[in-house]
């Protein structure tokens, strides 16, 4: 079992940074590749980011892609998103998500946080 807590949303104008941090509990943290999701209301919930077990491979969707980067800190069971450059359309609740392997689809994550919000002012 795995805890996602999400944090680091908030309202920036745009062009702007925001980085977005996902805490997990227990001590398998290593055991699971970690994934970044977004939704809007209305709208099916959107690839953002993976990243290995290791964090030696990433994976971006192509709207962020050279904006955002993934990474994570085994060692204090946390994963980031780091969004620089940010857009209006960026403007979405944002998840974690633990799987066995860095996948762009949901049904392949098997614990979700709560969800943070991101609102990019034009």
């Amino acid at each position: 079992q795995v805890h996602l807590v999400e944090s680091g949303g908030g309202l920036v104008q745009a062009g702007g940074s925001l980085r977005l941090s996902c805490a997990a509990s227990g001590r398998t943290f290593s055991s699971y590749a970690m994934g970044w999701f977004r939704q809007v209301p209305g709208k099916e919930r959107q690839f953002v980011a993976a990243i290995s077990r290791s964090g030696g491979s990433t994976y971006y969707a192509d709207s962020v892609k050279g904006r955002f980067t993934i990474s994570r800190d085994n060692a204090k069971n946390t994963v980031y998103l780091q969004m620089n450059s940010l857009k209006p359309e960026d403007t979405a609740v944002y998840y974690c998500a633990a799987g066995l392997s860095p996948q762009s689809k949901t049904q392949r994550y098997d614990y979700w946080g709560q969800g943070t919000q991101v609102t990019v002012s034009s």
